[in-house]
């Protein structure tokens, strides 16, 4: 069957499995994800190959051209970013009421707000309504200032004042200074860096595909953007990682692993960390985070790995024939707290590197003029009925 709009809807809705899971529903040529291999890739190179060999702003100049840069380009494109980070005045003096009124729900129910208002200071414009070069260049401001919105938003919520961006660090480096006021040592920088590299984009997930359905509206960038951080928000997308890491603390010590791991799979409740809706093998992000947790060690290092072993020999024994591995958020919180952010930090983290990928994905669905427009099934009472009388 034709995609991306290139033929009429059919007249009979088509059923298909909930949650849309392995329905195509478009083209891309940013990436994909190939489950059952235990592999995904940016554009066409891998994207753990990427995290390791390459910095941040490689990858987000390949997402956006199609390429990666060479030494020139890469200086260019990195002045270009830092240049960026900076915030409009009426913005920044926004933020404290709204770090103010998101003090319970915190810096990324408060990005929604602040993304909305830098996209009207901005002055941005409905995709539909402008050229490729105009949307590449607001889909970039709006990158490039969410780890400024982010921190700023955090420190305003703790009582401090935000940090001025620094247009000579990297983007990890400068998001981990602006998130402490202190320059970071390199090998905490490299590792999230890292860790930023490989959660910029991972297939049609909910937040990217939420991104998209907007985009296909033709609303402006800020519009898909929050969109997309509204569906991250969710437990079960990208509000795990500080939820794995409750987790070791629940359990304590390793003498309490097993019990309390075959308590809760007996009880039918979900190991935060563990299994995912695409991969059936270990996710490679969750090989590559380990690694990196590692080479730093030390005991919540040893402790997490031995949890990982035990639960996945104790998920095999009650769940034969499923494969359930750690995904990224189990390691991804035990590195981000190796590296010192705060937990409540560790989602607007990975939002601070997937909207990279989001951005990426709104310029390409820009392409198609066609509006996401699926059917739903009415199973409702019988209709139509009498209104009654008042």
């Amino acid at each position: 069957m034709p995609i991306n709009g290139s033929a009429t809807a059919p007249a009979t809705p088509v059923e298909v499995p909930r949650g849309l899971a392995g329905v195509v529903v478009t083209e891309t040529r940013l990436g994909d994800v190939r489950g059952r291999e235990g592999f995904y890739h940016y554009r066409q190179y891998s994207a753990v190959e990427l995290a390791r060999t390459r910095g941040f702003e490689d990858v987000w100049y390949l997402m956006f051209h199609g390429e990666l840069p060479d030494p020139a380009r890469r200086a260019a494109f990195a002045k270009q970013t830092a240049a960026l980070r900076h915030l409009p005045e009426d913005v920044r003096a926004a933020l404290p009421a709204i770090a103010r009124a998101g003090t319970l729900s915190g810096p990324l129910a408060g990005l929604r707000t602040a993304l909305s208002l830098f996209g009207a200071s901005k002055g941005f414009r409905p995709v539909y309504d402008i050229d490729g070069d105009r949307r590449r260049a607001d889909a970039l401001a709006a990158s490039a200032v969410v780890p400024t919105l982010l921190t700023a938003l955090y420190r305003l919520g703790q009582g401090l004042d935000p940090v001025e961006p620094r247009d000579d660090l990297s983007y990890a480096a400068n998001y981990l200074y602006m998130l402490t006021g202190a320059e970071p040592d390199e090998d905490r920088a490299r590792a999230i860096e890292q860790y930023l590299i490989s959660t910029i984009d991972h297939g049609f997930n909910a937040s990217t595909f939420t991104a998209r359905v907007i985009a296909s509206t033709g609303a402006d960038v800020a519009a898909c953007l929050g969109g997309a951080v509204g569906a991250l928000s969710g437990p079960l997308h990208g509000g795990a990682p500080s939820r794995a890491l409750d987790t070791l603390d629940a359990i304590g010590t390793p003498d309490r692993i097993d019990e309390w791991i075959r308590e809760r799979v007996l009880a039918g409740e979900r190991i935060m960390g563990f299994g995912h809706p695409v991969y059936r093998t270990e996710d490679p992000r969750s090989r590559m985070l380990r690694g990196i947790a590692q080479r730093f060690g030390g005991e919540l290092v040893e402790f997490a790995v031995e949890v990982e072993r035990q639960v996945e020999a104790i998920l095999a024994e009650l769940k034969p024939g499923r494969e359930l591995h750690t995904n990224v958020e189990f390691y991804a919180g035990v590195v981000m707290e190796l590296c010192g952010l705060p937990r409540e930090m560790f989602t607007p983290t990975f939002a601070s590197a997937r909207v990279v990928g989001w951005s990426a994905n709104i310029l390409e669905q820009a392409e198609d003029s066609k509006i996401i427009r699926p059917a739903a099934r009415y199973v409702g009472a019988a209709a139509p009925e009498p209104v009654p009388a008042s």
